[in-house]
């Protein structure tokens, strides 16, 4: 089992009376910290519009990341698809990959927020074409010499060369949890992330279907399965739940608002316990034992991404558990 972190989401709670510079400061400062505790990855995450500053510029986050750190993969999770120019995404991760040195990978997905659509004037009914349409033009823009691939959305030809090409073959993670996202990932992509809102039985299902369709339709090459969830690591559960506790609480707070697009005051009781009852949080070795579960359930090729990035709630604090993570959590999953 791989173990990652992230999501930075750079978001600035009313109460975080810091700059957005210093809080992009603090997203590379933990990104360092990931690196030298020795896991595997780490994220970011992507949203537009938003009064709390949520990351919108992925490829510059992850250029950053990329220059302070020196092992670990990196990428977003998730790049909504449909909003982007997928020659310039193309070329913009091929640089992101050269300056990390081959450590890129791309997670997308098709998104949900329609007012994120409305705002870059692309319709909604064309999310999945254009996902499907973006995977093409990335497999034709990262291959050697041109395009070789006319698409739907973009008006370049297929004689095109888009350079420079990356430092490896990056590659595409796709996200979402209905059944016909995850079948897309198994058939066109080269890696799936299950999001967090699935039991260790949701994603056990999603996983048997991706190895069925690839299986039955004799799709060769390697798959990785990501799992996604929120945690933290501390001296104890109570400790745990205590340190990411209103971090975490206003994470999903501005996803209720985001997805409904409406206010939200205050998450409901039965949705805050809902909530604590699906993070992975407590000692090492309390968090080792939720991790074996999946584990137990999908095998040991899975990349687990403990997203313990929690806005607001304190530099150190969250360095700090992710250095536990490293020295403690990590060497009982290899």
């Amino acid at each position: 089992m791989q173990l990652g972190t992230g999501l930075f989401t750079c978001q600035q709670r009313p109460d975080d009376d810091r700059s957005t510079s210093e809080i992009y400061d603090e997203m590379l400062e933990l990104g360092d910290v990931i690196d030298d505790a020795g896991l595997d990855s780490a994220w970011v995450s992507e949203h537009h519009f938003l009064e709390d500053d949520y990351l919108s510029g992925v490829t510059p986050a992850l250029g950053a990341l990329a220059a302070v750190t020196d092992d670990i993969e990196l990428g977003p999770c998730i790049a909504l698809a449909p909003l982007y120019d997928s020659v310039r995404l193309a070329e913009d991760i091929a640089t992101v990959d050269q300056i990390s040195g081959g450590r890129t990978t791309l997670g997308l997905a098709i998104g949900s927020n329609v007012a994120e659509f409305d705002a870059f004037g692309i319709p909604e009914d064309e999310r999945v074409e254009r996902l499907v349409d973006t995977v093409d033009v990335l497999r034709g823009a990262w291959s050697e010499g041109p395009l070789e691939y006319d698409p739907d959305f973009h008006d370049v030809g297929p004689d095109v060369n888009v350079t420079p090409k990356p430092a490896h073959d990056v590659p595409l993670m796709l996200g979402g949890a209905a059944r016909p996202a995850v079948r897309r990932a198994a058939r066109t992509g080269d890696a799936w992330c299950a999001p967090s809102s699935l039991s260790v039985g949701g994603v056990r299902k999603r996983v048997e279907d991706i190895r069925n369709v690839r299986e039955d339709e004799d799709i060769d090459g390697d798959f990785q399965v990501y799992v996604l969830q929120h945690g933290f690591v501390g001296d104890s559960r109570e400790d745990a739940w205590e340190q990411m506790r209103d971090g975490y609480f206003f994470i999903q707070r501005r996803y209720q608002e985001i997805f409904s697009g409406e206010p939200v005051e205050e998450l409901a009781e039965e949705r805050k316990q809902e909530l604590k009852n699906q993070a992975i949080f407590g000692t090492p070795e309390q968090v080792v034992e939720e991790l074996e579960e999946y584990r137990e359930a999908l095998g040991d090729d899975i990349h687990f991404i403990f997203r313990t990035y929690h806005p607001g709630i304190g530099t150190e604090r969250m360095a700090e558990c992710i250095r536990r993570l490293g020295d403690e959590v990590r060497p009982q999953l290899v």
